[in-house]
């Protein structure tokens, strides 16, 4: 029914758009004249009022109240609302044509005075009104609603229309990421891009997309990160430089993951993780002050207290702690039936040394709530990281953590070519394993050899960051546009 209802609708309005254009009034015509936001309306409404001028606003209509002579509008711009009037003896002829041909949805331009109801109802008293793009389809809120969330995801145009929550949390995930490009830019970091499509995708283990070039007649994917890329250009003489661009893995959804993702890249030569550590801890702490003015938020069940000084644990020692598993010394053996007793799904393919990462997301990751650095991570699962000189069998490496996210991840950077082959030499073995593409970049490891200085890298998921700070417990609601199964 509700089809059949919908097609009616929409037969009926394409019939008027139709009867305007025989009337020679375009349904979507151009405009460029200067109008007031419906915003600026209500914030200087008294100051606009006394100057008794005719004022120009714009926006959507979601609402219509006929009463004899009278008919009442609500317009809205950006989730602000103002009601329009309209009096037959004001408007004369146009009343009826405005009354048969203005419906929700529609898009217009109202001039005319403003003054206050007798409710205090803050109003426009319209002398001329424009259609500016005439709706053939009703708003959902009109008749169905959205009935789902996927609906949501799928039409955001509309999501956006009509769930001010939905767009003003957009809103502050740009305030986000323009206070974290500023912070970087302030602190004398270049802002750099990199390709997104690369002969051989490098700077994390994850699976990439495969397309292929005509003309070149060559396999291309789509980066999983821009960290090598990055390096080429410390190693070209820049010594701090960021990015901020989508990456892409060809790997699960699930509320903390989205195949296309949005993250910061960042290098600083002449120093270590250490650095970065201190930085990234100092940028969130004025994040939060400057934008939300406060440095304990509500993230779902949890209170967050970013006050305080960011706790530090070695995250060798907390899986240790709380799984029993000891990777620096127990056997291989013993590992794999510790593993099995806490029932953790694993790659039964990749040796027991390298599941530490699985134990870690399964078991001590949910339980780190506060703001927190874990460091000291087994060499053998960061690759692209320098051996911690105080222990040869760590990585001189930190993860962010927060209400059981990763957040962000930072590292001393590898610039020795010769332990960065074996490093890449030993994952390139992992990932035939696993039926992976090679990650074997001898373009990189000539870089190398011209010489990198010492260097410290970080990134950061830019969304999982904002659901955090809006509260937010799916990434798929501060994504735009995010991947869905088809219909």
């Amino acid at each position: 029914m509700e089809e059949i209802f919908l097609k009616k609708i929409k037969e009926e309005r394409k019939k008027k758009i139709e009867s305007l254009r025989k009337k020679n009034i375009n349904p979507f015509p151009e405009f460029s004249k200067e109008f007031f936001l419906i915003k600026e309306v209500f914030e200087n409404f008294s100051k606009l009022k006394k100057r008794k001028k005719k004022i120009l606003v714009c926006g959507r209509i979601f609402a219509k109240r006929e009463m004899g002579k009278l008919c009442f509008l609500d317009l809205k711009q950006n989730h602000y609302k103002i009601q329009i009037l309209l009096k037959k003896d004001v408007l004369k002829d146009d009343f009826s044509f405005l009354l048969k041909f203005l419906e929700l949805g529609d898009i217009i331009a109202v001039k005319g005075t403003l003054f206050e109801t007798k409710t205090k109802e803050k109003t426009i008293l319209a002398e001329k009104i424009q259609i500016l793009a005439k709706a053939s389809l009703p708003l959902p809120k009109e008749w169905y609603g959205l009935k789902d969330v996927e609906e949501r995801f799928r039409k955001r145009y509309l999501d956006l229309l009509l769930n001010k929550e939905v767009y003003e949390k957009f809103i502050l995930k740009s305030k986000i990421i323009s206070f974290i490009r500023n912070y970087f830019l302030k602190n004398n970091f270049l802002e750099v891009e990199t390709p997104i499509l690369q002969p051989i995708p490098g700077g994390a283990s994850a699976m990439p997309f495969e397309t292929f070039h005509q003309s070149l007649k060559l396999n291309l994917y789509l980066r999983i990160a821009p960290e090598l890329y990055l390096k080429r250009l410390i190693i070209g003489g820049y010594q701090k430089i960021f990015e901020i661009g989508k990456c892409f893995r060809n790997e699960g959804i699930d509320n903390t993951h989205n195949p296309e993702f949005l993250m910061i890249e960042a290098y600083w030569s002449y120093a270590n993780y250490l650095n970065f550590m201190n930085f990234l801890e100092k940028l969130l702490k004025n994040l939060l002050k400057e934008i939300f003015k406060t440095k304990k938020i509500k993230y779902q069940n949890f209170n967050l207290d970013f006050s305080k000084k960011f706790e530090i644990i070695d995250i060798v020692k907390k899986v240790k702690d709380d799984s029993g598993i000891d990777f620096e010394n127990d056997s291989d053996k013993e590992i794999v039936k510790k593993i099995k007793k806490l029932k953790i799904e694993i790659n039964k393919k990749l040796p027991p040394k390298y599941l530490f990462d699985f134990v870690f997301k399964k078991i001590s990751l949910p339980k780190i709530i506060q703001p927190t650095f874990v460091v000291l991570h087994p060499k053998n699962i960061s690759p692209l990281a320098k051996r911690n000189s105080k222990n040869h069998l760590r990585a001189s490496r930190f993860q962010l953590i927060i209400a059981g996210m990763e957040v962000a991840n930072g590292y001393s950077e590898e610039n020795d070519p010769k332990e960065q082959k074996k490093a890449f030499l030993e994952q390139q073995k992992l990932l035939k394993i696993d039926k992976e593409v090679q990650r074997y970049d001898s373009d990189f490891l000539e870089a190398l050899n011209y010489g990198m200085p010492p260097t410290t890298g970080l990134g950061i998921g830019l969304e999982r960051l904002t659901m955090i700070l809006t509260n937010t417990s799916n990434i798929k609601e501060i994504i735009f546009f995010p991947l869905l199964k088809p219909k």
